[in-house]
Order: structure tokens, then C-alpha cells, then sequence
């Protein structure tokens, strides 16, 4: 599967009632798109889909399939049990998505040999091209992701692990048995501050979270890391690297500052669902600074 630019991975808003708010997921989505995002990932990390029922995760589906109406690849998340990533996958194909982004199952260690065949039961059972998420208790060997490179249908990997010698490992081993048609992206969470690592082992491609509240800065990094140019240095350090730490201090805070920068920015997306929890007053005041400083940058720039 081709993406060409960042990946954008949604919000779910909700409404002051706690339900999603599709109105408010329509103008995310469609702003993303026309702010050249290469691909939606809807009802995936970002998008809470940990939070979502079986309704709520079809019509976040349904309305960003809609809303990008073709001009970019839409995929959703699926994950947990294997009869609820089935469901989800099976939802996904029916309502439109061009692919299923299959996290991990939840709270479940498992040997290589079965997370290998947690992606082939699920593959088997819907037609629909597959990007696995490797994080959590899904993170496989070399070896394991080749098995799941000849797979028909997985088409891509998505790390979230950060261990860049594995990865390595992993894309030369892959690379043997599909050649070019399989596609790797970086998917830690803010993924700026690692762009050019995860290049040096061979994949340049990456989901950004702060696309989803800073689209102008993002769109600046991407375009400055691509050319060489110093401002990419300048916003790593003034802006992505600042917001890491602010992310790291809460565990949730990966998508819980993205929904307060987004509200910060007048998107009325709402607060995160349980677990999570929402930044303090004095947080969301130190994140409202860094968009400011981010986008004099990019203004400056």
C-alpha cells in the first residue's frame, strides 16, 4: 500500500453528553486531508478505539470514509480478541476502509508461533489488505515477520517498539520475501523526534500525532527533514522535544495533549474516555505555549 506524506491519525470527539460527535469528526478528517495528510487512520490509537463500542468504532469509520471520499487511503483499527478484531475487520471492509490497521491483543503474552497466527486467523477470515502494529505484546523476531510477510494480504508494519536494531533486522528480512510491496512507517508516539533514525534504518515514512492539533508545524518539519534543512533541527528541539516531556509525565498523555491541543486550536473534540485522563489547567497552559512557539517557527521559517 502507497502513502505519499504524513500519516494522519484522527481524534474521536465527543460531545458534552460523552457521545462521538460525527459533525465535529467530519471537519477533523476533512481538514486533515486538506491540510495533505497521506493517509486516515481512523478509530486506531489516537482515535481511542480502546473506548469505542462496536457502533461507535463503524460509524467513526463510515463518517471518515465518507468525509475523505477517496482522496487519500482511510484505514481502521482493529484489535483485542480475535473474534473482535474479525468483527471490527469485517466492519471496516463493508463500510468502505481500504485497510485494517491490527493492533495487538489486549493484556495477552503469547510465543512468536501464536502471534503469527493471531494475523493469519484474522487475515483469513476478512479480504482486507492488513498493516500489523508491532507494540506492547506484539513485537516479533526477524524470522516471525517474514512468515507474516508472505501473507497475501499483510501489506505493511507499523513499529511502535523503538528498537531500531530490530527493525533494521526486520526490514531486511522482509524485504527478502516481498521486495518493495510491503510498506514500514514509524509509530512512536511523537514520531518527529525520531525521523531520522528510523531513515537511517530504512523507514521514512511516519504517523504524526501532532498533525492532528499543529498540522502547519508538521507539514514544516516534514518538508524541512526532507531537505536538509536546519529548521527541522529548530523544531525538534523548540517544539517536539518539549512536548515529549510534557507527554511523558502521565501515562495516556499521547492522546490526551493531542485532544487538549486541538481544543486549544478550536476544535471542539471534547476530553478522553476512561482510562485516560485529561492535562491539568497548568499543563494545558505549558502545551498552549508550545503551539505558539511552534507555529512562530514555522511562521519565522
Amino acid at each position: 500500500m502507497n502513502f505519499d506524506g504524513i500519516l494522519f491519525f484522527p481524534l474521536t470527539p465527543f460531545d458534552g453528553r460523552g457521545r462521538v460527535d460525527e459533525d465535529v469528526l467530519a471537519e477533523h478528517v476533512d481538514s486533515g486531508v486538506g491540510h495533505g495528510a497521506g493517509g486516515v487512520f481512523a478509530a486506531c490509537g489516537t482515535g481511542e478505539v480502546h473506548a469505542l463500542s462496536a457502533v461507535e468504532h463503524a460509524a467513526v469509520v463510515r463518517r471518515s470514509v465518507q468525509v475523505t471520499a477517496g482522496r487519500v487511503p482511510v484505514v481502521a483499527g482493529a484489535g483485542g480478541s480475535v473474534g473482535t478484531a474479525i468483527e471490527q475487520a469485517a466492519s471496516a471492509r463493508e463500510l468502505g476502509a481500504d485497510a485494517v490497521l491490527l493492533l495487538p491483543p489486549y493484556l495477552v503474552g503469547a510465543p512468536q508461533r501464536g502471534l503469527v497466527e493471531y494475523v493469519r486467523t484474522v487475515t483469513s477470515a476478512v479480504d482486507i489488505p492488513v498493516i500489523v502494529y508491532q507494540r506492547g505484546s506484539m513485537v516479533f523476531t526477524p524470522e516471525s515477520a517474514a512468515e507474516l510477510a508472505a501473507i497475501p494480504n499483510v501489506v505493511g508494519l507499523k513499529d511502535g517498539t523503538g528498537d531500531l536494531g530490530r527493525v533494521r533486522q526486520i526490514v531486511l528480512a522482509v524485504r527478502a520475501v516481498r521486495g518493495e510491496a510491503f510498506t514500514f512507517f514509524n509509530g512512536l508516539p511523537t514520531a518527529e523526534l525520531t525521523v531520522p533514525a528510523y531513515s537511517a534504518v530504512g523507514v521514512p515514512l511516519y504517523s504524526s500525532a501532532a498533525f492532528a492539533f499543529v498540522p502547519e508545524v508538521a507539514n514544516a518539519y516534514f518538508t524541512a527533514v526532507h531537505a536538509g534543512d536546519p529548521l527541522a533541527d529548530t523544531l525538534t528541539r523548540e517544539f517536539f522535544e518539549p512536548l515529549v516531556r510534557l507527554r511523558d509525565r502521565v501515562p495516556g498523555y499521547a492522546v490526551s495533549l493531542v485532544k487538549a491541543g486541538a481544543r486549544l486550536r478550536g476544535v471542539d473534540v471534547g476530553g478522553v474516555r476512561a482510562p485516560f485522563v485529561d492535562p491539568t489547567p497548568e499543563e494545558e497552559t505549558a502545551l498552549a505555549g508550545l503551539i505558539e512557539t511552534g507555529l512562530s517557527l514555522v511562521k519565522e521559517g
